[in-house]
């Protein structure tokens, strides 16, 4: 049985990637929801080793530039903040009764679940999973740029530091709701 996804070769490199919910269901258009991958980011900067370089939380995907202290791995970060984060946003939504969508929420990720055998009850995150190692500092700028641009692009916000959940805030030193390494790039 041949395995998918993307092998992570360097654990210790810089990594941009995408985390993106299932049928791009937009499960991020509540702020609770939001909160909780801000406050699993925090704890991963405090207790796995994670460097948060750049971020955007979207309404279906996030986008994010890590890294890791020496004696800890991206692979373990991925699979530990996305394993946390499914389960609390999805016990959060079943037990909500004010999330107007909650049924047919359940119900897609549901679907979603019976369509995989590594799943239990439901599926949030899409499994597949491409990361990009980046080893130049012109590819981090262009990803930076990316991922702070996301928003406006999306017509959410005029200025992309502007927008809460981005790290557009802490490179423009601005008001932030999390601390991020920021990466000075001089790429003249």
């Amino acid at each position: 049985m041949t395995r998918k996804g993307y092998i992570i070769h360097d654990q210790q490199a810089i990594y941009y990637m995408t985390f993106t919910v299932v049928g791009w269901i937009d499960v991020f258009s509540r702020q609770q929801y939001r909160d909780i991958m801000i406050e699993s980011f925090k704890y991963c900067q405090l207790h796995k080793g994670l460097h948060l370089h750049a971020y955007v939380v979207m309404s279906n995907h996030i986008h994010l530039i890590v890294s890791v202290d020496e004696g800890f791995a991206i692979s373990d970060f991925v699979r530990d903040c996305k394993k946390f984060t499914a389960k609390r946003i999805l016990d959060d939504i079943e037990g909500n009764d004010g999330e107007s969508r909650r049924e047919w929420m359940l119900h897609q990720f549901k679907y979603y679940a019976s369509r995989h055998s590594r799943n239990e009850r439901y599926q949030l995150w899409e499994h597949d999973n491409h990361f990009i190692e980046l080893n130049s500092p012109a590819f981090m700028q262009q990803k930076i740029d990316y991922i702070h641009q996301n928003p406006v692009k999306a017509g959410l916000v005029y200025r992309a530091e502007d927008f809460v959940y981005s790290s557009a805030s802490n490179y423009a030193g601005v008001d932030q709701i999390i601390d991020v390494d920021c990466l000075y790039l001089n790429i003249l």
